[in-house]
């Protein structure tokens, strides 16, 4: 006689042989059947109750980014599903997996225009790698096993529909999960490419390495690229941490979320090796004479940036390798040395203004008091618009350390559901969460959340009373500022009725109080900081280069922005 077992607890145990161990939602009747499999199952797989389903799939984008193990959620049907969308397209288009179970009405009334019913296939069809209805309770383990599968082999959103009444149905136990199976393997470059890669770093004046998320844990070959071959290093956002910000080789990032080192190199540069990423703003902020070495696992992206001359197909950390070992070794030069005094420049100009008592304050006061409290192996989760910009320019990352963000989808909300997936991927880290008053306020409901599960959080919000990115954006078009301010709030007493300890910061002395509480509480703490509504530097359209504006336009400009003894990098070429 053959044993049977329920085939919701068949599904939830398929997920657990995949290393899935939390997962993100709100119950609904059309999934009473999946909370029923997991209620039996809590001791191998924890049910993680947010307050918004977006939450949940942005936590479960976060948990992928940050451990690079499958994320999980789900959602109830109609608009327990549909609120999930937002966080799974930030799955999709940073390119990490996520498994989405959605509930659906009983199989016996679908078609049937039932109280909640949404035709949900097409609906995910767009976000998804993998997209399928479960049509008997027997395939219903099979079929998230080869959506776990998918999500992994295509880094994206796997989404399961289930029908309520298959996961109550006794079905046989005989299904075996293929996790054991699952491997990843390196891709290895091409030795004539590797060749080819080289004789354009041999004739180059001005080489850089660009890198993204494929050279994560690459470390130790970045380095050894950049100074075998005399290379300054710039970045993708999602990049950060990767190399450590001290490294004098590393200028920073390039665009608008971007460092004026970073930006200045990529534009002046005569060959760029291009390595593990897409960034998709570099027919911007590339130099389009230049030569261009493209190394990725994903021949689609040859030639989608920029014009390629050599395209490498393989891991990027390999490909880093292999040149330094089969490369001739190029000497230091004005290039490498213009580069670091500007990279130092940079670094000297950003901490000019860390002990500013000005009111309301300055970003620099708060961010000195994150670098000061923040432990070896922090993770730092940031939302989008000024506060991205902040933060990777006065985040001083010691390679240890970890970062994310919404990075191509770039939706306001992603801090504190990232924050949530940090702690608990890494419970003994450090966890901070960097937000503007606007994002903050998209999410502030799940401050609960952290409490509920005890999360000691840092969750510092900068209230400046704007959509400060967008009003930079409608300044640059000279339109009328309309619909980006906004009305303020005290966030740290929202934080306290919420169950945290909350903060509110209107002057400096204040902050090394509230961040030395922070730093020592066992609970969530909320600290907001007002800060002056002040544009960051905008290194996108710097107005400094005395060969393109007058005296006069770049006085204004210095004025404006307080900028000081920051030469631009020509003039440092040229005195070298």
């Amino acid at each position: 006689m053959v044993n049977t077992i329920n085939a919701g607890t068949a599904m939830v145990k398929v997920m657990e042989s995949w290393g899935i161990d939390h997962i993100y939602g709100i119950p609904g009747g059309s999934f009473n059947s999946t909370m029923d499999a997991l209620y039996k199952e809590k001791d191998r797989i924890n049910y993680i109750q947010v307050r918004h389903e977006e939450v949940g799939a942005l936590a479960a984008a976060a948990d992928a980014k940050l451990t690079g193990k499958i994320g999980a959620v789900f959602g109830s049907a109609g608009p327990g599903a549909s609120h999930l969308i937002n966080g799974l397209y930030d799955a999709q288009m940073d390119h990490v997996p996520v498994l989405a179970l959605l509930g659906q009405v009983a199989s016996s009334a679908m078609n049937y225009n039932s109280f909640q019913e949404l035709n949900e296939n097409p609906m995910f069809a767009d976000v998804s790698v993998y997209n399928r209805t479960v049509m008997t309770p027997e395939s219903l383990p099979h079929v998230v096993d080869e959506a776990i599968k998918a999500a992994y082999k295509y880094n994206g959103v796997a989404v399961v529909t289930i029908p309520v009444d298959l996961g109550s149905v006794e079905i046989p136990d005989t299904y075996i999960s293929t996790a054991p199976n699952h491997k990843t393997n390196v891709l290895l470059p091409n030795s004539q490419d590797i060749d080819e890669a080289l004789a354009l770093i041999e004739k180059a004046e001005k080489p850089i390495l660009y890198i993204g998320q494929g050279t994560r844990g690459g470390w130790s070959e970045i380095k050894a690229f950049s100074e075998y071959f005399s290379t300054p290093v710039a970045a993708a956002v999602l990049a950060k941490g990767i190399v450590p910000d001290s490294y004098e080789n590393f200028l920073g990032f390039a665009a608008r979320v971007a460092t004026k080192p970073a930006n200045e190199a990529l534009a002046e540069t005569d060959l760029i090796i291009f390595v593990g990423s897409d960034f998709p703003f570099a027919a911007y902020f590339f130099n389009p004479e230049a030569a261009f070495i493209q190394v990725d696992i994903d021949a689609a992206k040859f030639g989608r940036r920029h014009k390629t001359d050599v395209s490498i197909l393989g891991d990027g950390k390999t490909a880093l390798k292999m040149m330094v070992e089969q490369g001739t070794q190029r000497p230091a030069d004005k290039w490498l040395r213009a580069n670091q005094k500007n990279k130092k420049n940079w670094n000297n100009w950003l901490r000019s203004f860390d002990d500013k008592e000005e009111a309301p304050l300055r970003p620099e006061p708060v961010f000195k008091e994150i670098r000061r409290i923040a432990e070896e192996e922090a993770i730092f989760v940031t939302d989008v618009g000024n506060t991205t910009i902040h933060a990777i320019r006065l985040l001083d990352m010691n390679g240890k350390q970890k970062f994310t963000t919404s990075g191509w989808f770039a939706t306001m909300g992603n801090g504190i559901p990232g924050g949530i997936a940090a702690k608990l991927s890494y419970p003994e880290r450090q966890v901070f969460t960097l937000s503007g008053d606007g994002a903050f306020a998209m999410v502030m409901q799940d401050i609960i959340t952290q409490v509920k599960y005890e999360l000691p959080i840092i969750n510092i919000v900068f209230s400046n009373d704007s959509f400060g990115f967008i009003e930079a954006e409608q300044e640059d078009t000279e339109q009328k500022k309309f619909g980006v301010f906004l009305e303020g709030a005290d966030f740290g007493k929202v934080g306290e009725a919420l169950g945290a300890d909350g903060f509110t910061i209107t002057k400096y002395e204040q902050l090394a109080p509230a961040f030395e509480a922070a730093k020592n509480s066992k609970r969530p703490v909320v600290i907001d900081v007002k800060i002056k509504n002040a544009r960051p530097l905008p290194v996108e359209e710097l107005v400094l280069d005395p060969e393109k504006f007058s005296t006069e336009e770049i006085e204004a400009f210095k004025k404006k922005y307080d900028v000081h003894d920051m030469p631009v990098l020509k003039e440092l070429l040229k005195n070298e």
